[in-house]
C-alpha cells in the first residue's frame, strides 16, 4: 500500500528546511507526498516551540489534525519540530492522539514511525541533538527560484530569553563543501536566489575551521553558475567581521540586504539579555556597513517588554531605529521560555506596557519602510519575478527587497529582469516597467 503524507511546517525557515528534509526522505522511501489534506493518510506538523505564540499555533494544529483524523481517512498524526523537542514527554502525555512524536534528532525515523502509525502502533523517539543530519535532498516547499540554505545548527550565544540552545543545542556548522554541494543542486534544480541561514550566521565556521570563516563560504557560493542572488539572514551584530563587509561591498551576487537581530538598543537591557554588543557597537557597526555599502537595506528584529524595561529603555531602542530607518522591522514581545534564565528576573513589564511599545514600533516601521520603497520611484533596478499572479499583475523582488509589480508576462517568471520603478502604491508595491 502507498502510503500518501502531508506536511504543515510552522515557525522558521530554518525548521523549513528539516521539513524539505522530511519530504525528501519520504518520497525516496516509497512514500506519495501529498498537498491536500483531505486526501493523505499521514500528515507531519512540523512544529515550532520558539514563543507562546509559536506553541500556542503548534499544539493548536497538532489538536486540528488530531481531530481530523476521528472524521476522516486519515490515519496517522505525526509531530516532529523544536515543540517535539522541547516538550517530549509532556507532548505524547498531554497529546495522546499525536500517533508519532519525533525529537529532532530521530527526524531519520520518519518513514519507520508513519508506517507502523498507520497499522495501528504509536512511535515515540528522542534521538541525540547530534543525529540531525544536515545533508541530504530537499523536496523545496516555496517557489522553485529560491531556497534557504542552512550553513549551520543550533547555537554559543546563550542569550537569556532564548530557548533555542536547549532545543537545538551548541553551534555546529556544516562542512563549507557540503554547503557547496547543495547549492549546486539546487541552481541544477532552477534556484536562482540562495538565503543563507542559521541561528548565527556570522559564527560560521568557528567549530569547525578555528576562525569565522563566513566571507570565504559566500565567495564560494558567489562562483556557482545560474545562482543570481546570494541574501543574508541572522547575521548576529557581536563580532560583525569586516571581511563579511568587503565580500557584501564587492560581489555583484551578494545582495545589498542584511537581517541583523539587534534585539535592543539599551546598554542595561543588552546586558541584562547577556547579548554581548552594546549600544556603541550597534552605532558602530551600522556605520561601517553603510560606509561601505552606501544602500545597504537593513532588516531587524526588537525585543520588547523584556523584564527591567523601562521607558527611556524604550526611547533609546525608538531613537536608534529612527536613525537607523530599517527598510524592515519584526518585533516581538516578551514570552516566557521555561529554562532560560529571563523567567526568574524580577521588574516584569505589563503585557499592555508591551503592547503599546510593540504598536509604537510597528507604525514607526510602518513610515519608514515607505519611505524606502518611496526613494526607489524612478530608478532602475534588477528584480527577481515569482509565479505569484494577482489581479493580472505578477510581483517580483529587487535585491533590497523592494516589492514591484508589472503586468503579468510568464515568460518572465524565475528571471531576472532590468525595471523602470514607477510611483509607489498604498501596500508600498512599486509599479515597474521591464525594459529587457
Amino acid at each position: 500500500m502507498t502510503i500518501k503524507v502531508g506536511m504543515i511546517s510552522l515557525g522558521c525557515s530554518k525548521n523549513q528546511v528539516d521539513a524539505e528534509r522530511l519530504l525528501a526522505m519520504l518520497a525516496g522511501d516509497g512514500f506519495t507526498i501529498c498537498n491536500e489534506m483531505t486526501e493523505c493518510d499521514a500528515v507531519i506538523v512540523n512544529t515550532c516551540g520558539f514563543i507562546e505564540d509559536a506553541k500556542k499555533e503548534s499544539i493548536d494544529t497538532i489538536l486540528e489534525c488530531c481531530a481530523a483524523k476521528g472524521e476522516g481517512s486519515l490515519k496517522c498524526v505525526a509531530v516532529t519540530g523544536c515543540l517535539a523537542e522541547r516538550y517530549r514527554e509532556e507532548l505524547a502525555r498531554e497529546i495522546p492522539e499525536a500517533d508519532v512524536v519525533l525529537g529532532i534528532g530521530s527526524n531519520g525515523k520518519i518513514g519507520e514511525a508513519i508506517r507502523k502509525a498507520v497499522m495501528g502502533e504509536h512511535f515515540t523517539e528522542y534521538g541525540e541533538k547530534e543525529s540531525l543530519s544536515m545533508e541530504g535532498e530537499r523536496m523545496l516547499a516555496n517557489e522553485p527560484w529560491f531556497a534557504y540554505v542552512k550553513v549551520a545548527e543550533g547555537c554559543d550565544n546563550r542569550c537569556s530569553y532564548c530557548a533555542i540552545p536547549l532545543i537545538r543545542g551548541p553551534h555546529v556548522s556544516v562542512p563549507m563543501e557540503q554547503v557547496l554541494d547543495e547549492a549546486r543542486r539546487l541552481a541544477a534544480g532552477g534556484v536562482r536566489e540562495l538565503m543563507v541561514i542559521a541561528q548565527d550566521t556570522i559564527y560560521y565556521g568557528v567549530d569547525l575551521y578555528g576562525r569565522r570563516r563566513l566571507a570565504d563560504l559566500l565567495t564560494e557560493l558567489c562562483r556557482i553558475g545560474g545562482i543570481e542572488w546570494i541574501r543574508l539572514h541572522y547575521a548576529y551584530p557581536t563580532g560583525f567581521p569586516d571581511d563579511v563587509i568587503e565580500v557584501m561591498a564587492h560581489e555583484p551576487k551578494i545582495c545589498k540586504y542584511l537581517d541583523i537581530p539587534f534585539q535592543h538598543i539599551s546598554d542595561a537591557q543588552l546586558k541584562a539579555m547577556k547579548r554581548r554588543h552594546t549600544k556603541a557597537d550597534a552605532y558602530r557597526l551600522v556605520e561601517r556597513l553603510r560606509a561601505a555599502v552606501p544602500d545597504i537595506a537593513l532588516r531587524t528584529t526588537l525585543l520588547v517588554g523584556y523584564p527591567g524595561e523601562t521607558e527611556a529603555d524604550f526611547r533609546t531602542t525608538y531613537d536608534f531605529l529612527a536613525g537607523l530607518e530599517p527598510a524592515f522591522l519584526h518585533i516581538f514581545p516578551f514570552s516566557e521560555r521555561p529554562g532560560t534564565p529571563a523567567v526568574d528576573l524580577p521588574g516584569k513589564v505589563p503585557p499592555s506596557v508591551a503592547t503599546q511599545r510593540v504598536a509604537e514600533l510597528e507604525g514607526l516601521c510602518e513610515r519608514l519602510h515607505g519611505v524606502f520603497c518611496a526613494r526607489a520611484e524612478g530608478t532602475e533596478d534588477t528584480v527577481l519575478f515569482e509565479s505569484t499572479r494577482r489581479d493580472g499583475m505578477m510581483f517580483g523582488f529587487t535585491g533590497s527587497y523592494r516589492r514591484v509589480k508589472v503586468p503579468y508576462d510568464r515568460s518572465k517568471v524565475n528571471a531576472v529582469c532590468r525595471v523602470k520603478l514607477g510611483a509607489m502604491d498604498e501596500t508600498h508595491d512599486l509599479l515597474g516597467e521591464i525594459l529587457d
